[in-house]
């Protein structure tokens, strides 16, 4: 009898297959080890010419969210509200009238803009969501857009957008031809890349050290990476803008610029020395914590480097400043001649590129505000730090229904609190996700779609953002499960759905919108691949789907390569060094340099990421969160000294818009005066469905940021440099 009973997968011979993990921006290729629909194994690819056998331990747990018992399968409808709440199994056909009606009534009854959306980070991990998310997303027609982008990245889309004409012409680090590399704010060995898509991010920093380059780490905190690097510089948090001015007044009054084959192409390099005046190394050194010698001793030497890059992550992007600094590391690229040069800063070239196809437009700033704070939209979006208040004040245009997919911003965005408060506040709410977590409780019905190992991929957007020019489709590991969707599916069963609701309501509605329709369904009705088969024909390369097929460990398409300036010069496009806004901004920036002494007994927060974790998503595994606790709060050992503290005591951390408490790490790896704490934290609350996580809940570093506080000139979240007090708990 029990040989009767024997599982499928157990009699089945184990098969080798080759995919990815995308559950971070390194896209490192995995080999698997299958039997049956069992995951057995899961190590690096030796063979992938990106990654090349690199692996992580996120990469392990795929097989964790593959089998894990808190993970939808199926459209779930709340029952209830609060503790009573309860979650039922619906069908697909039910769940995409559900969402449609609600949503054509709110729009019927208050306007587009009652309706908002968020994005969260997954977005652009999926490729599914790229390619159909906006054949539904799209037909809702609201100004009330938000995304992650605006939580840490926005500065670098908006400088590009300033000084290249497109948000998406992003210059990444040749970090595998560069002898000089001048770090601020990013820690790629915990990363494994941002805005750099960079696996195997430890080997390529030891072979720049080993061809006699020098990497310089900027920080408030000794990170994972500046503790391999030449050189560690502790600075204050938010003074990276007064150091980056510096160093752009070093190579302007020193005669250190030589942009090189760029010079034709620069516009205002007078007006840029004059605007950077008064950032001197030694006006800056009190504001940055940097002394001027140093200041001064870095600029030339990334001057007199063969080849240099500066790069700055999310330290230098989340914080007020976040836009003069990324715009400031441009000017240095540039000055340096550094950019679009090799072992510099270059633009990739994608197989299928985004911003030449004209899938990603040049983006555009201001031409709509916020309704409460008029804070100005980028490319389409607002800051979502603007997105509580949306909801919670009255008035015509207020946020009455949201669409969330793939996010938690609960977690991770600023004044979580606020925003879960807002949330619960909704008419309708409707998530497409595979948990029940902070965010997506609130939600009336959620669409779950397949995971990471039940469809295939292709990187549509982190190819643009690679050390190396590689393409690479990967089929599914395992088959979709009986009565699944994909996350295309379910974005192209809603397109259909909506319009034919919304056309039901209109009395027969209009020929125009019937088109539309017609034409959504047409696309709906394409996968994800047959749309990659259609743009590599389009292509700078001569590929086609059936090498894509034949080689899942990826196709490598070469070193990066210098391009931008010639692509500008066929634009007839100059790049401006001084925008208006940088050029509004800096005489306030240079009023505040001389800072007033701040309170003796606040610190500063920061953030930190660890490479177990992911924003908010892999905390219901159980073997990345185990072992020693993680949301723990940083500390210099003096500061603790001062407050009577010790080692794994309770703290109580306060800020003005919220407390937590949290065990203290006393360490002499952090600035004095500075704490930290890392984010994705904070599943203690009422409601969430997610047992491992539950069980480590840890605190939401964002239920203490301010939503209030943001980059002055683009309004991305400042979540980091956070004025706080901290004592026993």
């Amino acid at each position: 009898m029990m040989q009767i009973l024997t599982t499928t997968s157990a009699l089945t011979t184990p098969e080798t297959r080759q995919g990815v993990c995308n559950l971070c921006e390194a896209i490192c290729g995995l080999t698997f080890q299958v039997q049956g629909e069992q995951i057995v194994s899961i190590k690096g690819n030796d063979a992938d010419p990106f990654s090349r056998g690199h692996i992580c331990p996120k990469a392990v747990a795929l097989k964790d969210v593959h089998e894990d018992p808190d993970r939808l399968r199926r459209p779930v409808k709340r029952v209830g509200q609060g503790p009573d709440a309860r979650w039922v199994e619906i069908s697909w056909d039910e769940a995409f009238d559900l969402v449609a009606r609600e949503l054509v009534q709110v729009r019927q009854q208050h306007g587009a803009n009652a309706v908002g959306i968020y994005q969260g980070n997954p977005t652009v991990h999926n490729w599914g969501n790229i390619t159909h998310g906006p054949l539904f997303m799209g037909q809702l027609k609201t100004r009330n857009r938000f995304s992650a982008t605006s939580v840490d990245q926005l500065p670098h889309h908006l400088t590009s957008y300033w000084l290249y004409g497109h948000q998406f012409l992003l210059p990444i680090p040749d970090i595998d031809r560069t002898q000089y590399m001048l770090m601020l704010g990013g820690n790629p060995l915990a990363s494994n890349g941002s805005i750099m898509t960079v696996p195997d991010v430890r080997k390529r920093l030891k072979a720049l050290q080993a061809r006699g380059g020098k990497l310089v780490v900027v920080d408030p905190r000794r990170t994972e990476t500046a503790a391999i690097a030449d050189e560690y510089l502790a600075i204050k948090p938010s003074g990276d803008a007064a150091f980056l001015l510096a160093m752009v007044h070093v190579l302007l009054h020193e005669s250190l610029a030589q942009p090189g084959h760029l010079q034709g192409l620069l516009k205002g390099l007078e007006d840029l020395k004059h605007a950077v005046a008064f950032f001197t190394p030694e006006a800056t050194a009190a504001s940055s914590g940097i002394d001027a010698d140093a200041t001064r001793r870095l600029a030339r030497e990334l001057a007199q480097a063969e080849s240099g890059v500066c790069y700055g992550r999310m330290g230098v992007s989340t914080q007020v400043n976040g836009v003069v600094c990324q715009w400031a590391i441009q000017v240095i690229n540039i000055l340096t001649g550094n950019l679009d040069k090799e072992g510099g800063a270059l633009v990739t070239h994608p197989a299928i590129d985004l911003v030449k196809t004209g899938l990603i437009g040049p983006g555009h700033v201001g031409a709509w505000r916020s309704r409460v704070r008029k804070a100005p939209e980028f490319g389409g979006e607002l800051p979502v730090s603007v997105l509580a208040e949306e909801i919670l004040t009255p008035g015509p245009g207020q946020i009455r229904a949201m669409v969330t997919s793939c996010g938690n911003p609960v977690l991770s965005t600023p004044n979580g609190r606020q925003l879960d408060q807002a949330l619960s506040q909704l008419d309708f709410m409707v998530s497409v996700d595979f948990y029940i977590n902070e965010t997506t409780r609130h939600a009336h019905v959620i669409l779950p779609p397949t995971c990471l190992v039940e469809h295939d991929h292709y990187d549509l957007v982190f190819m643009h953002f690679a050390v190396r020019n590689v393409a690479r489709y990967s089929p599914a590991i395992l088959p979709k499960p009986d009565g699944a969707l994909h996350d295309w599916e379910i974005y192209a069963g809603l397109a259909k759905r909506y319009a034919q609701h919304a056309w039901a309501l209109e009395r027969g509605g209009t020929v125009q919108r019937l088109r539309g329709m017609l034409t959504r369904s047409a696309m709906s009705r394409l996968r994800p691949d047959q749309l990659l088969a259609l743009g590599l024909r389009k292509g700078a390369y001569p590929l086609r789907m059936k090498q894509l097929r034949a080689a899942p460990q990826g196709i490598d398409l070469g070193p990066l390569r210098p391009g931008l300036a010639q692509s500008l010069l066929k634009k007839g496009r100059a790049i401006g060094l001084l925008p208006l806004a940088i050029a509004n901004e800096l005489p306030l920036l240079a009023a505040t340099l001389p800072k007033a002494t701040p309170d003796a007994d606040s610190l500063t927060l920061i953030g930190r990421r660890d490479v177990r974790s992911n924003n908010s998503w892999m905390h219901n595994s159980e073997r990345l969160v185990s072992g020693k606790a993680r949301c723990v709060l940083w500390m210099h050992t003096h500061d603790a000294a001062q407050r009577g503290l010790s080692e794994g005591q309770t703290v109580q951390i306060t800020s003005r818009v919220g407390q937590v408490d949290a065990p203290v790490f006393i360490t002499a790896d952090i600035r004095p005066g500075v704490v930290s704490l890392p984010h994705g934290w904070g599943h203690g609350r009422q409601g969430v469905k997610l047992g491992v996580a539950s069980q480590y809940p840890g605190v939401s570093l964002n239920d203490l940021t301010d939503d209030q506080l943001t980059d002055r000139i683009s309004g991305n979240a400042a979540l980091n440099s956070l004025r706080v007090h901290v004592k026993a708990a």
